[in-house]
């Protein structure tokens, strides 16, 4: 069941517009799928895969005419799983820089850590990139409705919005563990010389147990029994390998407030619960404060990230304590967001940020939570 991703119509937009195109995102987030929604029907494709030896071998040499007479009479060139191949940046630039008037590059990567790298110099200026994630409430609800989507929010909270598991139920569990291992363990111990395996798996799950905590990195540190920048070095290969992604704190020079702390959060819950193996039913966890705080935050990100110039929003904390959920800026103008799965909680932000601040208030709970996603 091929449901419809929100990137299609901006990816189409710029098909044949003499920039090559690149696709980053988690394994099986739907990048191929995406491609073959778009693409399926035109008769003027060729598709590369990375994961192919022969593709590999066609990329060891590269020659605008080569690549020319590879491609023939096709105005589209698709390279998946492009990050497998060695100096795929420069590779695409010979090809971009020779050929861009003949036929549109679109690349996918895996494994931004390894492609972005690569890509991101040599093809300053002749690249449109587009950052892929897991199913959003969003897409969802344009693919059942949103009555429908409403009701499933216990089932999303256990097990997230990869699309194989939405479009598998019953195998969730299942499905969902070995995403885990493939996501945060095998392309990672593979493509980044992880030389401490043990040592991440604790990392990994240290921060799924963490999630709407400010983290520590000599408490993990010592936990993880790492030094400090192992512990840093398999963070950032955790964000750029689209796992998980930090907030920052906000700040601007209060006394009181906090200045250089951050926390984490996952891409997919579903993943976050699969690395701890928490399945339990919604009525009966401990955790469900900070699972619905990631599970809105996350679905922020996957809405604001994409647009935003640097950060896509913070937390603000002040040293006595007081606590903000999530703050976005736009210009001079602020958004708090409270986040609280009992909608009977009374909610009292704090009101030294309030008087600095004047910001707009929006608090979640789980009977509005649409509203605010949807918005």
């Amino acid at each position: 069941m091929i449901i419809k991703r929100s990137l299609k119509s901006g990816i189409e937009a710029k098909l044949l517009s003499g920039k090559a195109i690149v696709i980053f995102g988690a394994r099986q987030v739907g990048k191929t799928t995406l491609l073959h929604d778009l693409l399926d029907g035109r008769n003027d494709c060729l598709w590369l895969t990375g994961d192919d030896a022969a593709t590999t071998a066609l990329f060891e040499d590269v020659t605008a005419s080569k690549f020319n007479s590879i491609v023939a009479h096709n105005r589209i060139l698709v390279i998946d799983e492009a990050q497998r191949i060695q100096n795929i940046g420069l590779k695409l630039k010979i090809i971009h820089d020779a050929l861009k008037s003949r036929f549109q590059i679109i690349a996918t990567g895996s494994s931004s850590f390894d492609l972005a790298n690569e890509i991101n110099e040599p093809l300053t200026g002749r690249k449109w990139t587009y950052k892929m994630f897991p199913l959003s409430f969003t897409e969802m609800v344009n693919h059942t409705n949103l009555i429908e989507e409403q009701k499933n929010l216990e089932n999303r909270l256990l097990y997230g919005y990869y699309p194989d598991v939405v479009n598998n139920p019953g195998e969730e569990k299942i499905l969902l563990r070995e995403l885990a291992n493939d996501n945060l363990y095998k392309d990672i111990f593979k493509w980044e010389n992880v030389k401490k395996p043990l040592v991440f798996e604790k990392l990994v799950k240290a921060l799924a147990m963490q999630i709407g905590s400010q983290v520590s990195i000599n408490e993990l540190s010592n936990l993880c029994n790492a030094d400090n920048k192992t512990i840093e070095r398999y963070i950032r290969l955790l964000e750029q390998s689209f796992v998980l992604f930090r907030l920052g704190s906000f700040s601007t020079n209060l006394r009181n407030e906090i200045k250089s702390s951050e926390k984490y959060y996952f891409y997919d819950v579903g993943i976050r619960n699969a690395v701890i193996g928490a399945f339990e039913p919604v009525a009966i966890r401990q955790d469900i404060g900070h699972l619905f705080e990631n599970f809105i935050i996350a679905e922020l990100a996957k809405k604001l990230m994409p647009s935003s110039v640097g950060s896509f929003g913070y937390f603000w904390r002040t040293t006595q304590q007081q606590e903000i959920d999530f703050v976005t800026t736009s210009g001079k103008n602020i958004t708090a967001y409270e986040i609280k799965w009992n909608p009977n909680v009374k909610v009292h932000l704090p009101k030294t940020f309030l008087e600095k601040y004047n910001p707009v208030v929006k608090v979640i709970n789980r009977e509005n939570f649409s509203e605010v996603l949807t918005q």
